[in-house]
């Protein structure tokens, strides 16, 4: 059975970088993000269309590649934690975890006896159709992020960073930033970066990781100095949208030379 190389390199002290996958549903992207250089892939399903279908296939060519995805389900339900990993997806993004209960139901429903009480699925993707693996080893190739997206998480920072079975926490800065009622306000970058700073501290207490979105490779080397290991390089759709609208800035206004 293949190993999830990403929690691998993050015992080694490894930072990790990655990007958002929002609307490219071929699997060949897997492999060019691979070539340009990134770890891992995040692939969106709760703002974004990918169907189970397209995960399964992007899960296969992610284990043949050793380049792990992470899935945000469209909720924290136990129905999309269990057919995600059962597809063969390394690792989980669950968003609008608020509460240690919600915490704790994700770990329930994501590891096996006894650190929870997944389901049996035999063989399958999820253990490269092989016989024999134990249940701490299937346990062990799981990568659980969750979000912290409201005020109301950060009332139980400490209790859901310490839940036993989470691997790494992040936040949903303008989610977060629209529930504080800052979206779009001058001081929301100062306020939400007030919240990934008691998020980096509990994470360091517990011995957790944090994962960051940054849209700069100069905002992630701020977060890297800050004990940021996983780092997420904006996402296909922004970095597609900023290229593209730079070179036809730069064309549309070139005067055309006539002979």
């Amino acid at each position: 059975m293949k190993k999830n190389p990403m929690k691998a390199a993050l015992a080694r002290g490894t930072v990790q970088l990655g990007t958002w996958i929002n609307m490219i549903r071929t699997p060949a992207v897997l492999t060019l993000l691979q070539s340009a250089g990134l770890d891992y892939a995040r692939i969106d399903m709760e703002h974004s269309p990918p169907s189970m279908a397209t995960i399964a296939d992007m899960a296969a060519l992610s284990r043949a590649l050793g380049f792990p995805i992470l899935v945000r389900p469209p909720s924290a339900d136990r129905e999309w934690v269990t057919r995600l990993l059962d597809a063969g997806v390394w690792g989980l993004h669950i968003p609008q975890v608020d509460t240690p209960e919600i915490a704790r139901a994700v770990v329930e429903a994501a590891l096996y006896s006894p650190a929870g009480m997944r389901g049996m699925a035999g063989i399958g993707p999820h253990n490269d159709f092989t016989q024999g693996a134990s249940l701490a080893e299937l346990n062990e190739q799981v990568h659980i992020t969750v979000m912290l997206e409201s005020p109301r998480a950060f009332e139980h920072l400490d209790e859901i960073v310490a839940t036993p079975g989470i691997d790494a926490v992040t936040l949903g800065p303008s989610d977060l930033a629209q529930e504080l009622g800052v979206l779009g306000k001058p001081d929301q970058a100062s306020v939400i970066d007030g919240f990934r700073r008691q998020m980096i501290d509990s994470a360091l207490r517990h011995g957790k990781d944090v994962a960051m979105l940054c849209d700069t490779p100069q905002d992630a080397s701020r977060w890297i100095a800050a004990g940021v290991k996983i780092i997420v390089l904006s996402s296909e759709v922004a970095v597609l949208h900023q290229v593209y609208s730079s070179m036809t800035a730069e064309l549309r206004d070139q005067p055309v030379s006539r002979p």
